[in-house]
């Protein structure tokens, strides 16, 4: 039997049904030649994959084309020359310039706008510098060590030592701290808290008071020596060693003078520490107040005795003699003291100069303080004690103002 294929179909002829259908049954397809396919298909793939190394597996993909285009030409410098600058924010009122320069401006009380009549104070660049003390020209050997001496030509420890005034114009208040040296924590306060124009006392039985009383001075404050007298209720009130008595002879009492001067240097005046019945007994005071002119000091009368005599005898002994006229902490409570402050400050304005005097209690050292910031805002002038001593030569005096 003729086999029926494509070997023996003639040319250009096509297979019959029949045909097509016995070739499809000779063709068997045996498992081995399935898993043959099955294995060379994935050969062929990961041969594809390795050769054309396409990592998306095949996901379609689509290339951009980034266009490279000059940087852009900045607008000429004309322009921004010209154009309009924005406005600055600056100072808007008063306070901003003060707090911006430094500058304090003062306008009268009671006026809540300006005005014309305007104050303005500038603070001076550098601080005050006291002189050096001690000045080899004002001091000689005393029995108890170095004491001020007159120096030639009358030159006074007074004028050397004191602190320099600027000047200006408005009120003037000068204020005495006394009681310091002995406590180190309120020395300390008052020296670091207290304005430099504020003079300070210092008694004469602290410790290391050459060192204390030099970093007062460089700090600017105008230094006074307290000299111990006595009190109408003595001995149960006692002022300490060395203390001026009634009793005692003027040499004597020259002689505890001496030993009280010895203990620092670089003071301007000496204050009494406690001394109502000293002060009060004329035979007893006057010795004192003309050794004090005598070696070119002067006489501070802190205001606490209504009976001091200090005041009246400055011309009779020639010596420069200034009472306090306000005790700022007769009373010690806050409210007190800054009721006396507020006296203190209406009587400058009153008089144009104006004394008072003060212990060094914390409280006192404190309100003072607060009050002497917004004061010297308010135009009022701190003055170093030495002013009044100093004001109109040995007869100056400043007699008391009772409450």
């Amino acid at each position: 039997m003729a086999t029926d294929d494509i070997l023996t179909r003639p040319l250009g002829g096509k297979p019959t049904a029949g045909q097509r259908l016995r070739s499809l049954r000779r063709v068997r397809v045996s498992p081995p030649m399935i898993f043959g396919g099955l294995l060379a298909g994935l050969v062929v793939g990961a041969s594809i994959l390795v050769v054309a190394g396409d990592p998306e597996g095949g996901e379609p993909s689509a290339v951009a084309v980034i266009a490279h285009r000059e940087p852009a030409v900045p607008e000429p410098a004309v322009q921004a020359a010209a154009r309009p600058e924005e406005p600055k924010s600056g100072p808007s009122s008063a306070s901003d310039v003060e707090n911006a320069s430094g500058v304090t401006v003062v306008r009268p009380t009671g006026t809540a706008a300006p005005t014309d009549a305007v104050v303005i104070q500038v603070p001076s660049a550098a601080p005050v510098k006291l002189s050096a003390a001690p000045d080899p020209r004002l001091v000689e050997r005393g029995r108890h060590g170095n004491i001020p001496r007159l120096g030639d030509g009358r030159l006074r420890a007074l004028d050397v030592y004191a602190r320099p005034d600027a000047g200006g114009s408005g009120p003037r208040i000068a204020i005495l701290v006394s009681g310091l040296g002995i406590g180190q924590a309120a020395t300390a306060s008052a020296i670091t808290r207290l304005p430099p124009a504020i003079s300070l006392g210092f008694a004469p039985y602290g410790s290391d008071l050459e060192r204390t009383v030099a970093r007062a001075r460089e700090a600017g404050h105008e230094a006074l020596l307290q000299a111990p007298m006595e009190p109408f209720d003595y001995p149960d009130s006692d002022p300490g060693p060395q203390t001026l008595l009634t009793s005692s002879r003027p040499p004597e009492n020259l002689d505890r003078l001496s030993w009280v001067m010895s203990r620092f240097s670089g003071f301007v005046g000496i204050v009494n520490y406690m001394g109502a019945k000293l002060t009060s007994d004329p035979a007893a005071l006057e010795p004192v107040l003309r050794e004090i002119g005598a070696r070119g000091l002067g006489f501070v009368d802190d205001g606490t005795s209504p009976r001091s005599l200090a005041a009246s005898l400055a011309a009779k002994v020639k010596v420069p003699v200034a009472r306090a006229e306000i005790v700022l902490d007769a009373l010690p409570r806050p409210e007190a003291i800054d009721r006396e402050l507020a006296r203190l400050e209406a009587q400058a304005r009153q008089k144009g100069f104006a004394f008072a005097s003060a212990s060094a209690l914390p409280m006192s050292i404190e309100r003072i303080a607060r009050w002497a910031a917004e004061a010297e805002a308010r135009g009022i002038r701190l003055v170093p004690v030495s002013v009044a001593l100093r004001g109109a030569g040995p007869n100056t005096r400043l007699t008391s103002a009772k409450p």
